[in-house]
């Protein structure tokens, strides 16, 4: 009688702790270039429902944001790591590096990374390996690319002036690319470096003593938030705004690619 009762007992226990609500999960968004209330966010809390996760039941996300200010990076993921989330979305190469330093056991989700195997990462795009896994954009690959395009809108270009960062990982890879494709193209390149915000207005003043007829704008966290600024100078100094991400071209850039 004993063991014929004993599997009804194991059934009811298991079906009432199935029945018990699991804490849920928490997300933690490290952003760097993107902003918590911009559309990025939004297409990011969508997804989670597409995929049938409902905000406040299935997950919790922390937003960790920089607000521009890079120097807060460290402080945020020691933050999120402190809390012991279960996963964290880092949206630079930057930010991803950061938490990879601070964390060997808390999955990582790296997302508009340039070049995660160039900047070490991972091992390959194949086979990550680590904790670290998400997408590539390929910037250094397109950088070329993009510069053989104002090529073909502006057929009689001749000089243009390169923004670049030095401290972004993927911007040296980048440089070369760019300088080994202008000579084909005939267009003498000239190369700006801006490390900090207050850098930009100086930097116009260097593009404008080169006499540049367009300005490439490389992707990094630190223009992506001060592309109002640079495209405001840009359409004072009568230059054409180039860059890899859309948003410039929306907002009054030439052409993004």
């Amino acid at each position: 009688a004993a063991l014929a009762a004993s599997p009804v007992m194991v059934f009811r226990r298991q079906s009432a702790y199935a029945q018990q609500p699991a804490s849920p999960r928490r997300i933690g968004v490290l952003l760097t270039a993107l902003s918590p209330e911009g559309k990025e966010a939004q297409a990011f809390r969508q997804g989670l429902r597409d995929a049938g996760y409902a905000e406040g039941r299935d997950v919790v996300i922390e937003w960790r944001s920089t607000s521009g200010d890079d120097a807060r990076v460290p402080e945020l993921v020691a933050d999120l790591v402190q809390r012991k989330v279960d996963v964290i979305v880092a949206d630079s190469t930057l930010a991803t590096r950061a938490v990879q330093r601070a964390t060997s056991t808390i999955p990582i989700v790296m997302a508009l990374v340039a070049d995660p195997v160039g900047s070490g990462l991972v091992a390959s795009l194949a086979h990550p390996g680590g904790n670290v896994t998400g997408l590539s954009i390929m910037l250094a690959e397109l950088s070329a690319k993009r510069l053989q395009l104002v090529k073909e809108a502006m057929p009689r270009i001749v000089r243009v002036a390169a923004l670049w960062n030095p401290d972004t990982p993927y911007h040296p890879k980048a440089v070369e690319d760019l300088k080994a494709v202008a000579t084909s193209l005939a267009i003498e390149l000239s190369f700006v470096g801006v490390r900090k915000p207050d850098e930009i207005s100086a930097a116009f003043s260097t593009v404008s003593r080169a006499h540049a007829q367009a300005l490439y704008v490389l992707d990094a966290p630190l223009f992506f938030t001060h592309r109002t600024t640079l495209l405001r100078l840009g359409s004072k100094a009568r230059l054409a705004v180039i860059s890899g991400e859309r948003q410039y071209a929306d907002e009054g850039g030439l052409m993004s690619y």
